[in-house]
């Protein structure tokens, strides 16, 4: 989410007080050509499968699942708004799995492998049918892992499945309006009113996790300027489960939070409890 640093370019240069923010500023679907990436040779010792979820307004939603014999947790991840499995996931892959848990990982519709065209809505109702269908083929717990937007479409699927084992948000925030409040320089604040489109105003991470009890991990990154910590810890606050982590990376920025050396501690943690729960 690297949307404000532009407006407020194009802002300054048109003398306009008002800046509008729609999905456009957050969904990009991206279908570039990239080689398709190999899993198993990433994820040796591990069941690969190339998944297909069809959903009812004929989309495809094609992504992998990696089991691990006798783990009994999967994580489901749901990557930012650039993430693209076949070009991030050489990278994600193994760090998913690190901890001994079992991998599924989806392209949005629109983006890389998969098929249509996405808004907020339908992004989110594919993130519950993703769950739905990795709960179904997968032996034992669900732990849904949200980065960024993704996150939000984490936080959307433990309101409506509050059944997932556990939930991991990484560089979230509370709500567009909070994060596009807390993108604005102080200085140009009293010149500018924010208006935010309505199928994004719907979307509040502090109301959709404020059901959930289950165990939760929220990573910070230090100096993240896109999603910054204080709009993290807000959500954290609001989950009520008493199996929750507040974790801010050291140094870490928006993209280097995952896979830091205070963070995977913590992470195979979570994974573990739930292994040997």
């Amino acid at each position: 989410m690297r949307v404000i640093p532009i407006l407020l370019a194009a802002l300054y240069l048109s003398g306009c007080t008002t800046m509008e923010i729609g999905e456009r500023n957050f969904i990009r679907p991206n279908k570039d050509a990239v080689a398709r990436l190999d899993a198993q040779a990433l994820l040796p010792g591990l069941r690969v499968s190339d998944e297909e979820i069809v959903t009812e307004d004929g989309a495809a939603l094609r992504g992998v699942m990696a089991q691990r014999e006798g783990a009994g947790v999967t994580v489901l991840y749901f990557g930012g708004n650039a993430f693209q499995l076949d070009r991030h996931g050489a990278a994600l892959l193994p760090l998913l799995a690190s901890c001994g848990a079992g991998v599924a990982v989806f392209d949005y519709r629109g983006y890389g492998r998969s098929s249509g065209a996405p808004t907020v809505a339908t992004m989110a109702a594919d993130a519950v049918r993703a769950y739905d269908h990795v709960s179904a083929r997968s032996a034992g717990r669900v732990i849904v892992h949200g980065q960024s937007l993704g996150s939000f479409m984490a936080a959307h699927v433990v309101r409506q499945r509050p059944q997932a084992s556990g939930l991991v948000l990484e560089a979230t925030s509370t709500n567009v309006q909070d994060w596009a409040e807390a993108n604005v320089p102080w200085y140009a604040r009293p010149f500018l009113r924010i208006e935010i489109e309505k199928s994004l105003r719907d979307a509040d991470n502090v109301v959709a996790v404020s059901g959930y009890r289950g165990p939760s991990l929220v990573l910070a990154g230090e100096h993240d300027r896109i999603t910054p910590p204080a709009l993290g810890q807000q959500v954290y606050a609001a989950l009520p489960g008493p199996a929750k982590q507040w974790l801010v990376a050291p140094g870490a920025g928006h993209n280097t939070i995952f896979g830091h050396k205070d963070v995977m501690p913590a992470y195979c943690k979570l994974t573990g409890v739930l292994m040997r729960a």
